[in-house]
């Protein structure tokens, strides 16, 4: 095992040279899930990657969502099957007169692991569009590799996934009574790591939870860079608890977003957010996609959650919680780069709700917050894992 590490990455040019060159260098085994693969410069790169760790031996599955992954060329397939590279898709989205009507409750987790002693958390999808260099409509994004005992629980995770699909996550009734996940794996000097998922059966909030409990124990400052912003009304009410005890709170939102209903959505809070005396940022640099936070400069999260509906009530997510001082002053700095970048929304830029107005607001929210979670009742919107392309398919 590598002695312990944590690594900030920043965008697709630092995380895609990291993780390509990691999974070539495979000799036993490639554990890989994502929300996009897209068959561009990036998405060809990946495979060449993955053909050569197959060429060297390793065990390759690949595991990607139905609909942010689709029409993946027959020459990538070919590829794939000649290698013995297994290709699992989450719940295929058949098209409907040309269009894909399952959008919600999709598998949104960005994870890699090589060889059991690397593993990469974070949001950066396999696509040209996180490659900064690539033009203005660049997302911004971040993922973290680490190398250490933490790497076994993510690989075990994923291992179970590649196993036995979906089927081990069957939903009890006493599901939301179980315990979080705290198995914190020591990375030396005082530094920690706990590896958090969410899904629909024994982790439903597991991320949230995590959110809440560091902005009730922060005591100086919270920090929060997140592209789909729309959290439960709890989550805003100790955002405002928290500066009422005296904590700074910075959110860094979509100023020039990739979907308009994201700031069209996350607008609808800043009356609130202001009233209650919360920093509010526009980045408008890019598209940002990045989802991080950083409590008093010390611990941090990073990983393919949103502060939203879809990630807190149906999507598959997984974030990585970090104690440690040196990250967390690195992951601050990044959002310092933010700021510098970004609009800072006063009062002056927003009207003040009141009366009627206010009333429908907050029927609004409260209604838009519900949503997803009502469709998943739907039983067109079930969660499957059911379908896998390998060599004996040929």
């Amino acid at each position: 095992m590598h002695a312990h590490q944590v690594e900030l990455l920043e965008n697709g040019r630092e995380f895609f040279t990291r993780a390509f060159e990691v999974i070539a260098s495979a000799r036993q085994e490639v554990l890989l899930e994502t929300f996009i693969w897209f068959w561009d410069d990036v998405g060809k790169a990946l495979l060449d990657a993955l053909e050569t760790a197959a060429m060297n031996g390793a065990s390759v599955d690949v595991t990607v969502d139905g609909f942010g992954t689709v029409d993946l060329p027959e020459e990538c397939m070919d590829r794939l099957q000649r290698q013995g590279i297994r290709l699992h898709i989450f719940d295929p989205t058949p098209r409907f007169f040309g269009w894909r009507p399952k959008w919600i409750g999709r598998m949104h987790r960005k994870l890699l692991v090589v060889d059991g002693e690397t593993a990469f958390v974070g949001g950066i999808n396999y696509a040209d569009d996180h490659v900064v260099e690539n033009g203005p409509h660049a997302k911004q994004d971040y993922a973290v590799m680490v190398r250490g005992p933490i790497v076994a629980e993510i690989r075990h995770f994923m291992r179970t996934v590649v196993d036995n699909g979906l089927g081990y996550l069957q939903k009890s009734r006493w599901a939301r009574f179980r315990r979080l996940p705290t198995a914190w794996q020591d990375i030396g000097r005082d530094r920690k790591a706990l590896f958090v998922t969410r899904n629909n059966a024994d982790r439903q909030d597991a991320i949230e939870r995590y959110y809440l409990m560091s902005i009730r124990s922060a005591e100086e400052e919270i920090a929060i860079a997140n592209a789909y912003f729309f959290p439960s009304y709890r989550m805003l009410r100790h955002m405002r608890m928290a500066v009422e005890r005296g904590v700074r709170v910075i959110l860094v939102l979509q100023g020039n977003p990739d979907m308009e209903y994201a700031r069209a959505a996350a607008s609808t809070l800043y009356d609130y957010l202001l009233d209650a005396d919360v920093e509010l940022y526009e980045f408008l640099e890019r598209p940002l996609h990045g989802k991080v936070a950083v409590f008093d400069r010390e611990w941090s999260t990073i990983g393919s959650s949103n502060l939203d509906p879809l990630s807190f009530s149906l999507n598959l997510e997984a974030n990585l919680f970090i104690l440690d001082k040196d990250f967390g002053e690195a992951l601050r700095g990044r959002i310092d780069a933010l700021l510098a970048k970004s609009k800072r929304i006063t009062r002056e830029d927003v009207t003040r709700q009141i009366g009627l107005r206010h009333l429908v607001r907050i029927v609004a929210f409260h209604v838009a917050r519900r949503f997803p979670r009502w469709l998943k009742r739907f039983p067109g919107y079930r969660q499957q894992f059911d379908h896998t392309i390998s060599p004996q398919d040929e």
